[in-house]
């Protein structure tokens, strides 16, 4: 069924007895001519493009617990493309395009907003830097704005701009960035997907691949063996722990990422911000909690679960920006596990055996990245060829010295 007002309108007024399941609940068939490892965002949003974009049909997306358990449901929902570097600005905003989009592409309400981002900054080399970011954003077709104080004043009034250490000197205003509700990504892509025709199999772990002469032919799971055509593997923080069954070792590691909730609020922020002095960044939900996160826990885990010490810093970091957050009460938290590549940028690309494929080494950019990454995942899928905004993904960059370094920290993934 497509979704419009007119329905609303008619089940609200015959009882809502006509609404039907999102998508179907299949038994796997014995080969598929691509088969999906990961049903998070990025897996979904590959099914989806492979069968709309590029004509295909014989499609199996498998997830190992339920749509909607991992990292897509597990972020503080921002979306942008305010980066600096050539190897990932075009391609976040080809994403931030799509987003822009996507609803009525899927016929589902993501609700995505574009309430804009601000990036504070705080001295004399921050203002460059964000000058500098600022203009290579334009350049790649990307909006910036650079604020002074009296322009950061007059969106957030209540900012702690006078701060000791840390006085705010302006900020850089990304009008187009905002947030989008994150299970509904997970949910019209699932429900486009299985529209044209793709399996979804929930409950389904990927045990190991079975590799003959160097070639991929399949995948053994918790439900039997499913043969393959292609099999690409885009499954977040666990893609170390699912490439080992194939006997690959990633240049990645996996980290817990916090997030966390207020309780309920007026609304107080029109926008997303972000801290220039320490790492917080923090938006308003439209159920009025404020949604925000800061650094990664720094220590190696596939747990969905974080600790104290930065629990603490978050909330240090978020005081010292916004003090009357002082009083506001913190409703939950929660984890998402985090594949950090040695630069901080992600992996878009084939492996050294033929028919396996990999997505992964997002760290803070999964989300944000998720249309674009599914459309190009899929693109490398199907032509293997990478997109043309993707060409920088690749696995021997590490080798031939060609990292794609947006913080500027090297091979420390715990420090991105």
């Amino acid at each position: 069924m497509r979704y419009s007002g007119f329905k609303v309108i008619k089940e609200a007024l015959t009882g809502h007895k006509g609404w039907t399941p999102q998508w179907r609940d299949p038994e796997p068939q014995s080969h598929y001519d691509f088969v999906i490892i990961g049903g998070g965002g990025h897996g979904l949003a590959t099914a989806y493009y492979l069968a709309k974009e590029f004509g295909e049909s014989r499609i199996a997306v498998l997830e190992k617990g339920w749509i909607g358990g991992g990292n897509v449901g597990r972020n503080t929902t921002i979306i942008r493309s305010n980066y600096l570097l050539d190897g990932n600005e075009p391609f976040y905003e080809f994403s931030l395009k799509l987003w822009e989009g996507l609803e009525q592409d899927f016929n589902y309400n993501a609700m995505v907003s574009q309430r804009g981002i601000l990036n504070l900054v705080h001295t004399d080399a921050q203002r460059d830097a964000a000058r500098r970011r600022g203009n290579a954003m334009i350049l790649n077709g990307s909006d910036a704005e650079l604020l002074d104080v009296e322009g950061v004043r007059k969106l957030y009034p209540f900012l702690n701009f006078d701060n000791a250490r840390f006085p705010i000197k302006g900020g850089l205003l990304h009008r187009r960035g905002g947030t989008v509700r994150h299970d509904a990504v997970a949910w019209g892509y699932a429900r486009g997907a299985d529209m044209r025709g793709v399996d979804i199999i929930q409950n389904c772990e990927v045990t190991g691949f079975k590799i003959e002469d160097g070639t991929c032919l399949g995948v053994e799971t918790t439900r039997g063996y499913i043969g393959a055509g292609k099999v690409g593997v885009s499954v977040a923080g666990s893609s170390s722990r699912v490439m080992e069954k194939a006997g690959m070792r990633l240049p990645m590691e996996s980290h817990v990422l916090q997030a966390f909730v207020s309780e309920g609020l007026k609304p107080v922020l029109p926008g997303v911000i972000t801290y220039g002095a320490g790492h917080f960044y923090c938006s308003q939900s439209d159920k009025g909690g404020l949604v925000f996160g800061g650094d990664i826990d720094g220590y190696n885990s596939y747990a969905q679960r974080g600790n104290m010490p930065v629990i603490e810093d978050v909330a240090e970091g978020g005081i010292s920006l916004i003090p009357a957050l002082g009083r506001v009460r913190l409703l939950r938290a929660w984890g998402g596990i985090m594949d950090m590549s040695m630069d901080g940028s992600p992996i878009i690309d084939k492996t050294h055996i033929d028919g396996l494929y990999f997505n992964g080494g997002w760290c803070y950019g999964g989300f944000k990245a998720t249309p674009a990454a599914g459309w190009c995942f899929a693109h490398l899928l199907k032509t293997d060829t990478p997109h043309d905004t993707a060409t920088a993904y690749r696995f021997d960059r590490f080798r031939t010295g060609h990292m794609i370094d947006e913080k500027g920290q090297g091979a420390q993934p715990n420090l991105h």
